[in-house]
């Protein structure tokens, strides 16, 4: 009888990045920048939400801007980091049809994985930019004091889906020519 967490050993390394040409190294210097510029936005969306909590709490100010820049940041970090996750398979995955299948049968499924995220994640990226283009041309801003315009967190998500739909195809492009990754 156990009478706490047990220790389970997990795989922990992730596959071997891909970085064999031109695309692939730009890709790469941009998730770089993308994933510090991200992580700074999630540091300032936890400074602003905690004084938010302080002010309202302890000094009785009322915080209208702040749960709103807080989204936006969050918004545009989980965005624009898509591709960065993407490139080392870290998105949610489902390992358990892996085991079963033979080495080439798991390739072929991976592909056709990727071939149907990329068609998604284009398709969003699509209607983000549509969305971007009417926020841009109607003047939206959001419905709160701050009346934010909505063109900020249409931009970071029509081009944080470009850049994950961009890795994904060259992800595919790399499966189907064949390239193995270097260790």
């Amino acid at each position: 009888m156990a009478h706490g967490i047990e220790i389970v050993e997990v795989a922990t390394s992730a596959p071997p990045v891909v970085y064999a040409g031109p695309v692939d190294r730009v890709l790469a210097a941009v998730n770089h920048a993308v994933v510090v510029v991200s992580s700074v936005a999630l540091v300032i969306a936890a400074a602003v939400l905690s004084y938010s909590v302080f002010a309202r709490y302890f000094l009785h100010v009322p915080t209208d801007w702040q749960d709103e820049l807080s989204v936006f940041l969050i918004v545009g970090a989980v965005f624009m980091s898509g591709a960065a996750v993407q490139v080392r398979r870290g998105h949610i995955g489902i390992e358990a049809v892996v085991a079963i299948m033979s080495t080439r049968v798991n390739a072929v499924r991976q592909v056709l994985v990727d071939l149907a995220s990329f068609l998604f994640c284009a398709f969003f990226a699509w209607k983000s930019f549509t969305l971007l283009h009417e926020a841009l041309v109607e003047g939206y801003h959001s419905t709160t004091t701050w009346e934010a315009p909505l063109w900020i967190p249409y931009s970071l998500m029509a081009v944080g889906m470009s850049l994950l739909s961009i890795q994904i195809l060259a992800q595919v492009t790399a499966a189907l020519v064949g390239r193995r990754a270097r260790p």
